[in-house]
């Protein structure tokens, strides 16, 4: 009787080896599932933009996921998030333009910004609002019209907003020491996506690549999302084996009766 039992058991696929590989694909498939978060949690950190000065690329409200980097790390290009206390004491969001020993120019309304007399094509500014080339009031936003010339220092990064007419920047602060230009250790994070209200990898600018030194790498986070999504599948497709075979025995044995 009781080895009758037991091979019913395997054929039902409990306490065989179907248990078993069903028991190891959800260990496998909750480790990656955890180990993704885990993962994912120590690399990126997420921030919510108060303002709309990274408009149309990062726009208020959304919630970004950026990576823990060291300043060392950033390039031409990269979205940052960082905290100057010359320039608020809140974290901001902007994008790198300059790095230590470029030339960043602007000729004014209606020229390109130019990086070491290379002109950037920027297809992710608005510019929707052109400058009135009057003079900037202290604290508001340049026009976007404003020509200047910075050599940045070493060590120093020049950031710009995507939205130039609303974005108080490295160009507000071209008379403070270091010509609104700030630290690399000032930089905690780099943005690689977006997260709210939808999931999207920020792209590395092209313009940026043929200058030396190229853009930075994205980070880990496909990885990460894909190791979380392949855990998951796992977990659901082990767990539900035992009941999938526990139901296709009962209907191959009625069938056996109705024989």
């Amino acid at each position: 009787m009781g080895g009758t039992q037991a091979i019913r058991r395997n054929k039902d696929g409990h306490g065989g080896l179907g248990s078993v590989l069903s028991g190891l694909v959800v260990a496998v498939g909750f480790a990656l599932f955890l180990g993704g978060f885990v993962w994912g949690a120590l690399l990126y950190q997420p921030y919510t933009v108060p303002t709309d000065s990274m408009m149309p690329t990062v726009r208020p409200g959304d919630r970004v996921l950026a990576q823990r980097i060291d300043g060392d790390e950033v390039h031409r290009g990269d979205v940052v998030v960082f905290t100057d206390e010359q320039w608020s004491d809140s974290p901001m969001v902007k994008r790198v333009v300059g790095i230590g020993g470029d030339t960043v120019r602007s000729a004014g309304a209606g020229g390109p910004l130019t990086v070491n007399g290379v002109p950037l094509d920027e297809p992710y500014i608005d510019a929707t609002q052109p400058g009135t080339g009057l003079a900037t009031p202290p604290g508001e936003p340049p026009a976007p019209g404003t020509p200047f010339e910075v050599t940045v220092p070493e060590g120093n990064l020049f950031l710009l907003g995507d939205r130039r007419a609303a974005s108080l920047d490295s160009r507000a602060h071209l008379e403070e020491a270091g010509q609104g230009t700030v630290p690399r250790t000032a930089v905690d994070a780099r943005v690689d996506a977006l997260a709210w209200p939808s999931m999207k990898m920020l792209e590395r600018p092209r313009t940026y690549a043929a200058l030396p030194g190229g853009t930075s790498q994205p980070g880990p986070l496909r990885l990460q999302l894909a190791a979380v999504a392949a855990g998951a599948v796992l977990v659901v497709l082990g767990a539900a084996y035992g009941p999938l075979v526990r139901v296709l025995g009962r209907g191959r044995r009625r069938e056996r009766a109705d024989a």
